[in-house]
Formats: structure tokens, C-alpha cells, sequence
């Protein structure tokens, strides 16, 4: 047994790291004095030195302060680490590259390594992995102590190559086991559909390095087919987020005036304000936003943005509540430090953090003419993550979240043919895009969309 997975030493070195903690803080915010700053290193030191020296086996001093680097940052937010190499370039790879993988969008929740959601069109998704599956091994190895950079690793891998996933599920006695062939995880983060002549469908699936350009095109693509648009349906459902440079972007899109979001950091300082302009294109059309419980991050940016300024209407069940900023610091040696900075506001100052965006209309998701009920109960939120950042605001966090949220989904072949409804746009097959319609909450849209046409004096189809 390695002697740094002792759980007394791991312990142990998390007092020891507060004053390291403490260190890192003076760097970036100076609030300490010198002499504070030099008696925290100066303990350090002697600690370190005193396992170095006298510890029962022999041990590997650089590989220690790793391990309890990783625990000092995993002690802050579920959202801070400290990034060796590879995954440093695995974050990387998520906002410009390919990569081979399985799909899930993944956290730790209570220390367990829990599914926030399946990514839709990937093997994990197809294989019937569910949000709220606690993953307990990864080709038979445990991932009770694992971190998430090690997790990850060992579920990505080249396409074509196999890893078994064994999982524990809510009212499933047995563990259940997957086998699970990696693919090429498909970045390209917009799709797009015409569920009825003259409504366009805009499936943004997460905020990557391009999605603005893919919006545009998508756009171009539905007024190609439509003409000028009566309207849009805006779906970022189950959207775990990504850059924010291209949520503004996004939102800049359909905004020609006001704020999109603001950050405020350390001390409630306001940091930055993004504003919207005025550009070449026009999109003048009605806007109908969905969202759910795993809408997170730069979707909530967008939804907030449009929500705020009067540009949409949200409908679906609230948001993720993920309203936090991190930064990522390349360190030497290719590691990497990525940190919460700040939090995120919409333009009507209201925090997102363990909040998420609440819905203009509650709105289920279930199949029509099937059996009543939702199925975002069985979503993740940010308030459900251990260590998580709290609304700054006076209010308990998720007071709030709307009741209907909590409704519990009792058919679990309605879940599975809800989860499919999208192939017909991931697939970009020749099935009828009407068929999105079955979708409870993507046809109210429609109904919303047209009875505003009607409103307008204009002929809908």
C-alpha cells in the first residue's frame, strides 16, 4: 500500500495544506503580512520534512505534494483542481479537439463519482446510462478515491477500443455493468431541425470554440429552408456549459442592446460586465428557450441573458445552478491550477450560483398522450454537489426552485424514448422532425411560438 493513501496521513496533510492554502491566497490577494506568509512556509517545510525523514516506509516527496494539492483544491468547490499534464491537455482537448470516449458528462457528489447526464448520440447515452448513476468501477477498478482528471483518463482511450463501466442505480438491487466501445465524442455543438414550416429547432448541446460560427450557420441554414422564421425554438436542455466567450457570443446574437452577464469576485467587487451591440445580422424573430436541471454554466448565461432582456421566454424546469467562474493557471511542468474566481449574475443582478434560471412557465418534460409526470427529478444540481459555492444572498440556496421540480417520473420506458427524441436531429436522418413534437416541452414552445404568429395578425401553419 502506498503510504500517501493512508487515510490518517491524508488527514493529516489536509491541516498540513491549510497553511499552504494560506500561502497560495497571499499570492493572489497580498492580504497577509510577510511574516504570516514566511511562519506558513516555515511549517510546511517542517512537517514535510519530519514525513521525509521519519515516516514508516519511504515515500516520494514530489508525488505527496501532488496528492495533497489535489485535496486542498478538492476541499474548496467542486468546480476547482489542480490539473496534472494530462489532464490539462484532456481540458484542452474538450474545447478544441476530438477525442475517443464514451459521453458522460461526470462530478463528484458525497465522494462519489456520479453521471450528471448522458451525452445524447454517444455510446454511454445509447447504452441507457442515466443521470444520478453512482459509477463505481472502470474496467474493475474501484473509483471510490479516484479524482476526476484519473477518472476520466481512464474512460477515454482510442475509438474502437472497449472500457466496462459498472454502476449503481437508485431502486436497482444489482449493480449493473456495461460494456462500452469508445468513439470519436462528436465536438461539433449545434443542430439543427424544421419540427413545422417556418419554426426553426436550435439544439445547442455545449459552448465550444466554434458554436457561435455553428449557430450562425445553423440559423442561415433554417431561414434557407423557411424563409424568413416565425420563430425559434432555443433547446439547451441538458447543456453542461463550456466557454464563456461563446455564451456571450451566442447571446450577442440575438441581443442589440443591454447586459448579458457580470461576474463579481472576491469581496462582492464587480470584475467585469458584458455587454451586448448591435451587429450585421438580424434576428428579429420570437425566441422560445428550453431548459432543465442539466442546463449548467454558459447555458444558464444564455438563458439569463435572453431572459432578463425580455428577448425570450424560458420555459422547461430550473436550471443546474452552476454560477460560478473558474479560471485555469498553466503552472511549470505542464500542469495547470484551475480555480473559482468569481460568480456570474444576470443582467438583473440575480445570482445564478445554486440558484440556476427559473422558468417564465414550468413546464414537465413527458411524451404527449402518455403517462403524466417529469422526469428532471432525476437530474443533479449544483446545490446537490459536495463543497458547493452558496448564493451570496441572504436566501437558503434552492429556496427558490420551483415544486414542480421535485415531481418524480414513474415510467421508465417514457424516460428512454424521451432521451431518443433528439436522434432525429443528432442523426440528421430522413425521419419527419415532427416527431420532436411528442416532446411535451419542445411542443408548447411550438404552441407558444405560433399563438404569438396569431397574435400578430400574420397566417401560421
Amino acid at each position: 500500500m502506498k503510504p500517501f493513501k493512508n487515510h490518517s496521513l491524508k488527514t493529516f496533510l489536509l491541516v498540513m495544506f491549510t497553511a499552504f492554502a494560506i500561502t497560495m491566497a497571499t499570492s493572489v490577494y497580498g492580504d497577509f503580512s510577510r511574516d504570516s506568509t514566511y511562519e506558513s512556509l516555515k511549517l510546511f517545510s517542517d512537517v514535510l520534512e519530519q514525513i521525509e525523514k521519519n515516516y514508516v516506509e519511504s515515500i516520494d516527496t514530489s508525488e505527496l505534494i501532488e496528492k495533497a494539492i489535489h485535496g486542498m483544491m478538492r476541499d474548496l468547490d467542486p468546480h476547482s483542481a489542480f490539473l496534472p499534464p494530462d489532464a490539462f491537455k484532456g481540458l484542452q482537448e474538450d474545447t478544441r479537439g476530438e477525442f475517443g470516449g464514451i459521453g458522460i458528462v461526470i462530478s463528484k457528489q458525497n465522494d462519489l463519482l456520479t453521471v450528471i447526464s448522458p451525452m445524447e448520440g454517444t455510446p454511454a447515452y445509447r447504452a441507457g446510462i442515466k443521470a444520478k448513476d453512482v459509477i463505481t468501477k472502470v474496467d474493475g477498478q474501484p473509483t471510490r478515491d479516484m479524482m476526476l482528471w484519473e477518472a476520466v483518463k481512464l474512460m477515454r482511450g482510442e475509438p474502437g477500443t472497449s472500457v466496462i463501466i459498472t454502476v449503481r442505480r437508485e431502486g436497482v438491487e444489482k449493480s449493473l455493468e456495461f460494456t462500452l466501445q469508445r468513439e470519436v465524442i462528436p465536438l461539433e455543438s449545434v443542430r439543427y431541425a424544421t419540427p413545422k414550416p417556418g419554426y426553426g429547432y436550435l439544439w445547442i448541446t455545449n459552448f465550444r470554440e466554434k458554436t457561435t460560427d455553428e449557430t450562425r450557420n445553423a440559423l442561415a441554414a433554417l431561414k434557407a429552408d423557411n424563409g424568413e422564421l416565425k420563430g425559434l425554438i432555443l433547446d439547451l436542455r441538458d447543456n453542461p456549459g463550456g466557454l464563456l466567450s461563446q455564451a456571450i457570443s451566442v447571446s450577442d446574437l440575438f441581443l442589440e442592446k443591454g447586459d448579458i452577464v457580470s461576474m463579481r469576485g472576491r469581496d462582492d467587487k464587480e470584475m467585469e460586465v458584458y455587454q451586448a451591440g448591435a451587429g450585421p445580422e438580424k434576428y428579429d424573430f420570437p425566441i422560445v428557450v428550453l431548459i432543465n436541471s442539466g442546463s449548467a454554466s454558459a447555458a444558464e448565461i444564455v438563458a439569463g441573458a435572453l431572459q432578463d432582456n425580455k428577448r425570450a421566454l424560458v420555459i422547461g424546469t430550473a436550471s443546474f445552478g452552476k454560477g460560478s467562474v473558474q479560471t485555469v493557471r498553466p503552472l511549470r511542468n505542464g500542469y495547470a491550477l484551475k480555480y473559482t474566481i468569481a460568480r456570474y449574475y444576470t443582467p438583473s443582478g440575480a445570482s445564478i450560483q445554486a440558484e440556476g434560471i427559473h422558468p417564465d412557465l414550468v413546464v414537465q418534460r413527458r411524451l404527449l398522450d402518455e403517462s403524466e409526470g417529469g422526469m428532471d427529478a432525476k437530474r443533479i444540481r449544483e446545490s446537490d454537489l459536495e463543497n458547493y459555492l452558496h448564493d451570496d444572498g441572504d436566501e437558503i440556496p434552492g429556496s427558490r426552485q420551483q415544486k414542480d421540480d421535485k415531481e418524480v417520473i414513474n415510467n421508465e420506458d417514457e424516460f428512454e424514448k424521451l432521451m431518443r427524441l433528439r436522434d432525429v436531429v443528432y442523426d440528421h436522418d430522413d425521419r419527419d422532425p415532427a416527431v420532436l413534437l411528442l416532446d411535451s416541452q419542445i411542443n408548447r414552445a411550438y404552441e407558444i411560438l405560433k399563438g404569438h404568429d396569431l397574435f400578430r395578425g400574420t397566417r401560421s401553419s
